[in-house]
């Protein structure tokens, strides 16, 4: 289930766009699941919106313990499909050894640069991919809500 945003205004002043927020997303997604919102998966939600950037299950459960929050491996594991299903955060590819998740919404782009020799990854801020992004998204008569970019990278034997 995708955010919608909603739009507010008249013709004679500009459209103001509100992003409903992902608390709310959330709680109508797993209330059409049979589920209920339920304290953890609240603070697990509100800690995955603190993080900048990806992060790891174990991060995830690490932040949780650090707040002092209880909360289990398999909670931890449910909820993230859980946001994944209702597109509030997705998983990020490029380990085979683990996965990694990001939100899908407030970020303006995802480009990573990933170093298959080390297995670091670093964000990157590319305006220029941006800007060409919503040339093309314009052109279709479309509006972006994000893009993902990988490039893989290894050292150079020059």
């Amino acid at each position: 289930m995708p955010l919608e945003p909603i739009k507010a205004g008249n013709d004679a002043q500009p459209t103001l766009e509100i992003i409903e927020p992902l608390c709310a997303v959330f709680r109508r997604a797993l209330k059409e699941e049979g589920l209920k919102y339920t304290p953890e998966r609240a603070m697990i939600l509100d800690t995955i919106i603190a993080f900048d950037g990806l992060f790891e299950a174990d991060q995830l459960l690490d932040a949780l313990k650090e707040k002092g929050h209880s909360v289990s491996k398999a909670t931890v594991y449910r909820t993230l499909k859980l946001l994944e299903s209702c597109n509030i955060i997705q998983q990020v590819l490029f380990d085979r050894d683990q996965s990694h998740y990001q939100l899908t919404v407030g970020s303006t782009g995802n480009t990573l640069l990933i170093n298959i020799d080390s297995g670091e990854v670093e964000t990157l801020a590319v305006p220029e991919l941006i800007e060409l992004r919503d040339k093309i998204c314009a052109a279709k008569g479309l509006k972006a809500q994000g893009h993902k970019l990988q490039i893989f990278v290894s050292a150079s034997d020059a």
